[in-house]
């Protein structure tokens, strides 16, 4: 239930969430680290729900980054199939919701091509949908996604002269994407993590205890509200 105190004329138009502490919930709970992933889907539903009935238009979550590679194989294994079940479990209830299902991040070797062919599939299905927009960081870094956008720069022959913030932005992952208004990190972590480091500029974060697999709409809710306490000037004064 959308709390009385939540403004629905003053909600952030593009949310980010960094999705951290599913280990921490399992491990506290006697289980492997993986149980913790598979706990988090229903976080992120839920989430996503709660995104969808308070009316924001995109929702950024961070599923898996260029660093996480260097977690244990197993648990890259096990969040590959996840992430590829995730699709195939969840893809067309979102796409009854006019969600259009988005992915950031680069498609190297790396990722199995199964997930690679889920994700084209999700995309292709959803990619007419406009209620709102599920934006899926996978195999993504906010210094890689910077990175590739100047490799593109250089592709393209950009001059010297021509090359600003809109030369760069139109080629980041998803330039037609607003810049997010609000990123939420579960856990009681306090750092960005490379998330969208350049979309993220001006921002306002929130951090918070919970852990991601406890995660619920209610959550994101104070988010909101904590959103809407802040005062916004990016850069300016009041007048």
């Amino acid at each position: 239930m959308i709390p009385a105190s939540l403004d629905a004329h003053f909600v952030p138009h593009h949310v980010g969430v960094v999705m951290d502490g599913n280990g921490r919930w399992a491990t506290r709970r006697g289980l492997a680290r993986t149980a913790g992933h598979g706990a988090g889907e229903e976080a992120l539903v839920d989430t996503a729900y709660g995104a969808l009935a308070v009316g924001v238009k995109v929702l950024t979550v961070y599923a898996f980054s260029t660093e996480n590679w260097r977690r244990p194989i197993d648990e890259v294994r096990y969040l590959m199939n996840f992430n590829r079940g995730l699709l195939e479990r969840r893809q067309h209830e979102l796409h009854a919701e006019g969600v259009r299902i988005t992915f950031s991040g680069r498609r190297d070797w790396r990722v199995p091509k199964g997930v690679l062919k889920r994700m084209d599939e999700a995309a292709q299905l959803t990619k007419d949908n406009r209620v709102m927009t599920l934006n899926i960081a996978f195999n993504y870094g906010g210094r890689a996604e910077i990175v590739d956008a100047v490799k593109r720069l250089v592709q393209d022959r950009v001059p010297v002269d021509k090359i600003d913030e809109k030369a760069i932005r139109e080629r980041l992952y998803h330039p037609e994407l607003p810049d997010p208004d609000l990123m939420v990190r579960t856990s009681g972590e306090f750092r960005t993590s490379n998330f969208l480091l350049w979309e993220m500029a001006y921002a306002e974060l929130v951090f918070t205890e919970v852990l991601w697999p406890d995660f619920r709409r209610e959550d994101l809710y104070a988010a909101i509200e904590e959103y809407q306490r802040r005062d916004r000037r990016f850069g300016g004064v009041d007048s």
